[in-house]
């Protein structure tokens, strides 16, 4: 199926443990599917039918975790090739990946924040633009939420748009990571995601977060949304329009029921927004 999905459109990350509950999931719940390439390709048997399953009922997104766009060591040149196989062989037109790195000389197994430099921009840029090119289209990379930022000669956002001018990709716009962001290094959400450039905004993401302290959240995907990051959601379809928005939730599922009334309220905030 075409994964060209509209802009009011609400999707939800594709979890092994949600495979049969989405397989029994009532058609037109959910507009599109996410899932990481880095956790399917070379898949079959039972899981790899089921994704299959899913895949011809609904357009498929794909967010990847492993790329290292920001990391030290060369692409996995290999890596992309499969990728860009999974990626055609299920018509997918929206691919993202993490503003971050993930390897040094290994896996590292995180994500892990870039440093807010010039170098880090040129650098960076580069590896995207090579990846664009390996991948035969355009990418999106995620702003991520980070505890520790090695180094600030510039702010976060202006980090990002340097970044997406320089190697001329879109952003996936991350409104949790937004929200856990301004808390935790204390900035205006709302200015934040006026600075973004939204004629680069491809798609939004959304989802829970840990309450560790009132100074200090904690980006987990293991909770429902809280009220305030909805509130951000709405004020980022106001100030840039509406996108495809994803609920992610990857762990400590409740029935899929409570997760499709988070889709219905993306629904919802879609449709009141201009």
């Amino acid at each position: 199926m075409n994964a060209i999905t509209p802009d009011k459109s609400a999707g939800l990350g594709l979890r092994r443990a949600l495979l049969e509950p989405l397989g029994q999931a009532a058609p037109g719940s959910i507009d599109f599917l996410e899932c990481a390439p880095d956790n399917w390709i070379g898949v079959g048997g039972k899981l790899g039918a089921a994704l299959e399953v899913l895949a011809a009922r609904h357009p498929l997104t794909c967010h990847g975790l492993s790329l290292s766009l920001g990391g030290p060591d060369p692409l996995d040149q290999e890596f992309l090739r499969r990728t860009r196989e999974f990626l055609d062989r299920h018509d997918v037109s929206l691919y993202s990946e993490h503003l971050s790195y993930c390897t040094d000389g290994g896996h590292l197994y995180d994500l892990m924040p870039i440093p807010f430099t010039e170098e880090a921009v040129k650098h960076v840029s580069a590896r995207i633009r090579q990846a664009q090119d390996a991948l035969g289209r355009r990418i999106a990379v995620e702003n991520v939420s980070y505890y520790a930022a090695p180094w600030q000669a510039m702010d976060e956002a202006d980090f990002i748009n340097a970044v997406l001018e320089e190697a001329d990709c879109d952003l996936l716009l991350d409104v949790n990571n937004v929200y856990v962001n301004s808390i935790n290094f204390g900035y205006d959400a709302r200015d934040f995601l006026a600075r973004m450039p939204a004629s680069r905004i491809a798609s939004y993401h959304i989802a829970g977060h840990y309450d560790q302290a009132e100074d200090l959240k904690i980006d987990t995907h293991g909770t429902a949304v809280k009220d305030d990051v909805w509130s951000l959601l709405g004020d980022a379809y106001r100030l840039h329009g509406v996108r495809p928005t994803l609920l992610e939730r990857d762990f400590h599922f409740p029935p899929l029921a409570e997760l499709l009334a988070e889709v219905a309220r993306i629904r919802e905030l879609q449709a009141a927004s201009p």
